[in-house]
């Protein structure tokens, strides 16, 4: 724990990290940036659930509604990833000692973790489904956990944006 606490404090000691906490413009812009970088990760991302929940888009197959929005997805997932981590290294320590943080972590690795079940199983039999207005219980299920962790992944994210202390 000491060597990671050691990394922490290198990192929010860089050149880069202290520009970024000392200079509140650019904290505020790369904070905005990323927002909406992740706002735009959950309704891209909540349109192909909500597709998969067989509640909107059903006259569209999967494929045809998925393979074009998620390119905006994962777009906007790097720009989101490369802000987070900007502002991470701003305040590491401080980021890491809060709860919300860690929790906001975990689900988005749940996240992961269902998206990579979905695409290496259930999207393996999407030409059976793909054109059903209801989609299978396993692509449902994606679908929901999918949506649910992204929801919560802001949630927390705002959690712990309001719960650091200016410094």
């Amino acid at each position: 724990m000491e060597l990671l606490i050691n990394v922490l404090e290198w990192l929010q000691a860089t050149s880069l990290a202290v520009y970024i906490h000392q200079t509140k413009w650019v904290f505020t812009t790369i904070e905005v940036v990323h927002v909406i970088a992740i706002l735009t990760v959950i309704g891209t991302i909540a349109m192909v659930d909500l597709r998969l929940l067989g509640i909107a888009s059903t006259k569209w197959s999967f494929t045809e509604l998925a393979r074009p929005i998620l390119r905006w997805t994962w777009a906007a997932f790097a720009l989101a990833a490369i802000t987070g981590s900007l502002l991470f290294i701003s305040q590491a320590t401080d980021y890491f000692a809060t709860t919300a943080f860690k929790v906001k972590l975990f689900i988005m690795a749940l996240a992961a973790i269902n998206m990579l079940i979905f695409e290496f199983i259930t999207v393996r039999s999407v030409q059976e489904w793909d054109r059903q207005p209801t989609p299978p219980a396993a692509a449902r299920l994606a679908g929901s956990i999918s949506l649910t962790c992204w929801i919560l992944v802001f949630v927390f994210g705002r959690w712990t944006g309001f719960s650091m202390v200016p410094v």
